[in-house]
């Protein structure tokens, strides 16, 4: 019997197509892991499993004919109950639902169908993916790391020990695009993508399965016309099969001085900040075995970039609620009712200018921080991984403070769009923790052939059961 476990996508979709396991056989596995890992975790919405066997039956029965069709025939996904599903509500973890089923597939999980990949579980995730801290109101918070503490997170790949990919926005056609029908007027549209995580970076199906341009109907806010240049099938991301990982500039952060004030921070802030900066260390001594050549690069005006992209998001999200803000505040949870009322003060021509100004600052970027360099390292977390305890902050006058500490290193980056690869660093018996490589636009493929040749050095792991 193939160990399913140690599978990656594409593993199990050849072991499928070549019958050495069926996807019936694969399916089940799969619904008694993540069933296992609920238990643990609080990870699933809705588990799908008569629907995920009928449909791995019926992959079998495909290949058998000879008449499957796609590279994850017979595959085992699941998604974040985000998405419109035909037939289906999403539940954006919220109580504020749409009111009737989804009268059509969102694109991308349209475009995994047709992949021939099938859906097991609707995953939990913040109330309307409005946060990084994994506030739920209607199926309580998740632990999404591996630990004898509850800690909860939407970075997922970067602190399950999986690898999580951010593409460039423009690759999967999400950019101003609709995830589900309760979405249309809550998403922060300009900013909101869909990411792929798994345990292994060869996700060359997976990238390729959702990319190319989106060519249903727009909602109200009209999109970048690149979108309709990023090709499907011989895009970026499929393109660099045989890139070397060899002879990549690698840019690290300049180390910044030291203030007076941080050493007197509560929490030991100092020490846990030297923490993150050794575990950096630690990735940039493997990147140098792997042949990458170490620099040092600035991310230019890194404080302003991250107000800037409040002053894009806030607003975008304050508007998309604002009906139900006004009708139903009751049925917000604190930390995102807060967060949209701060949207509603911030002007109109604030808004405008941060949108403008994206155009200019990426361009700043790539001439300043990745100028001589292929890629930037930076870490996810300022911290340690905090605790649910830690980041139960309600709407509280904390809240801003302690969102801004957990995506210090992330707002930025998606402010600018670049796309992300993150990697997990070797745990040594710790709590999962990650680093993320930051490449040029459409440069999946490079981070690819970093991430394959990271790998072999820091082994994905397989989840073990919590004590």
């Amino acid at each position: 019997m193939t160990d399913l476990a140690a599978l990656s996508a594409r593993g199990l979709a050849k072991a499928i197509r070549d019958r050495k396991v069926s996807s019936l056989e694969a399916t089940q596995t799969a619904i008694e892991q993540i069933k296992a890992c609920h238990e643990l975790t609080n990870c699933i919405i809705t588990l799908e499993a008569d629907e995920a066997l009928a449909d791995a039956k019926a992959a079998d029965a495909a290949i058998a004919a000879g008449t499957a069709k796609g590279p994850l025939a017979g595959v085992p996904l699941a998604h974040k109950d985000m998405f419109d599903r035909k037939g289906k509500i999403a539940s954006w973890g919220a109580r504020i639902r749409a009111d009737k089923p989804a009268t059509e597939d969102a694109t991308v999980i349209a475009r995994f169908k047709g992949a021939g990949a099938l859906q097991i579980a609707a995953l939990h995730l913040t109330e309307f993916a409005f946060g990084p801290t994994g506030t739920q109101l209607r199926a309580g918070p998740r632990a999404q790391s591996v630990g004898p503490d509850a800690h909860h997170w939407r970075l997922v790949g970067r602190h399950c020990g999986i690898r999580g990919l951010r593409c460039d926005p423009r690759r999967h056609g999400l950019r101003h695009r609709r995830f589900a029908a309760a979405a249309r007027g809550c998403l922060r549209h300009r900013l909101d993508q869909a990411d792929l995580g798994s345990r292994q970076p060869r996700r060359r199906h997976a990238a390729g399965a959702g990319a190319g341009h989106d060519r249903r109907p727009r909602p109200a806010r009209r999109g970048s016309r690149a979108d309709a240049r990023v090709p499907r099938r011989a895009g970026p991301a499929r393109s660099g099969r045989n890139q070397s990982a060899r002879s990549r500039l690698c840019g690290s952060p300049r180390r910044p001085r030291r203030r007076p004030a941080c050493r007197r921070r509560r929490g030991g802030g100092a020490r846990r900040a030297s923490d993150v900066q050794r575990m950096l260390e630690q990735v940039l001594a493997i990147l140098g075995k792997l042949g990458l050549q170490r620099a040092t690069c600035r991310f230019p005006d890194w404080q302003t970039l991250d107000q800037l992209v409040q002053l894009v998001q806030l607003p975008d999200a304050a508007a998309g609620h604002n009906a139900h803000i006004r009708t139903r505040v009751q049925d917000f949870g604190p930390q995102v009712r807060a967060r949209l009322e701060v949207g509603h003060f911030i002007p109109a021509v604030d808004h405008m200018t941060a949108l403008r100004a994206r155009g200019t600052y990426l361009q700043r970027t790539l001439d300043e921080t990745f100028k001589g360099l292929d890629i930037a390292i930076l870490p996810i977390l300022a911290d340690p991984l905090p605790t649910i305890a830690e980041l139960d902050v309600a709407g509280g006058p904390q809240l801003q403070t302690a969102m801004g500490r957990v995506v210090k290193y992330t707002r930025p980056v998606n402010y600018l769009g670049l796309p992300t690869l993150a990697l997990p660093v070797p745990r040594n018996g710790g709590l999962p923790n990650g680093i993320q490589l930051i490449g040029r636009p459409y440069s999946e493929a490079q981070l690819f052939a970093i991430g394959q040749a990271y790998q072999r050095e820091v082994p994905p792991e397989i989840a073990r059961p919590l004590k």
